[in-house]
C-alpha cells in the first residue's frame, strides 16, 4: 500500500479552491469561532452540509457540548476577519471585530458574510485528527455583497458572482 506523506498531501490540496468560513456557536458551553474552509454540501433532502474540525482545537469541546453552529461565508475584504478567527486571539476580540445577528438555533450570524447557514449537528463522524460534523440547515440568510472569498494556492482570492 503507497502511503502518501503528509506534505504531499497538503501541498496538493492547495490545489483545490475552497470558500472561506467562519463557523459559530453559542449555547451551554459557550461562544467560540473559527474560521474553516473544509466545508461543503453534502444533499439538498434534507438540507445539510459537512464541517471539518479538528479535534485537538481549542473550540472543539464547545462545538461538541452546543451541538448547534452558522456557516457563515465570507464575502472578499473580509480576509483580516478570517485571520483573525483563523488565529489564537481570545474569543471576546474576535466576535468584537464585526457585527453580528442571533440565527434561529441561537447561534451567531455575521451580517456581513456572503451566506450564513443556521445549523444544527445532526450527527458526528471521526476520522483521524478531526470530526465530520453533519448539520442540518434550519434557516439560510443570503445578503446582497457581489463578491466571495475563496482560498486557493494558499492565499486568497476574490470572486465576482453574476447572480445568487
Amino acid at each position: 500500500m503507497n502511503i502518501v506523506d503528509q506534505q504531499t498531501f497538503r501541498d496538493a490540496m492547495s490545489c483545490m479552491g475552497a470558500a472561506v468560513n467562519i463557523i459559530t456557536t453559542d449555547g451551554p458551553a459557550g461562544r467560540a469561532g473559527f474560521t474553516a474552509s473544509a466545508v461543503c454540501s453534502v444533499t439538498d433532502t434534507p438540507p445539510t452540509l459537512l464541517v471539518c474540525l479538528n479535534r485537538g482545537a481549542s473550540v472543539w469541546p464547545v462545538f461538541n457540548e452546543n451541538r448547534t453552529l452558522c456557516v457563515n461565508t465570507l464575502s472578499a475584504g473580509q480576509e483580516s476577519l478570517s485571520n483573525l478567527f483563523g488565529g489564537k486571539t481570545p474569543m471576546e476580540h474576535r466576535f468584537a471585530a464585526a457585527r453580528w445577528q442571533t440565527g434561529v438555533t441561537g447561534c451567531p450570524q455575521l451580517e456581513e458574510a456572503l451566506v450564513s447557514f443556521d445549523c444544527r449537528i445532526s450527527q458526528v463522524v471521526s476520522v483521524g485528527t478531526h470530526d465530520i460534523l453533519f448539520c442540518a440547515i434550519e434557516a439560510i440568510h443570503r445578503h446582497a455583497t457581489p463578491y466571495g472569498l475563496v482560498w486557493f494556492d494558499r492565499s486568497y482570492h476574490a470572486l465576482m458572482r453574476s447572480a445568487c
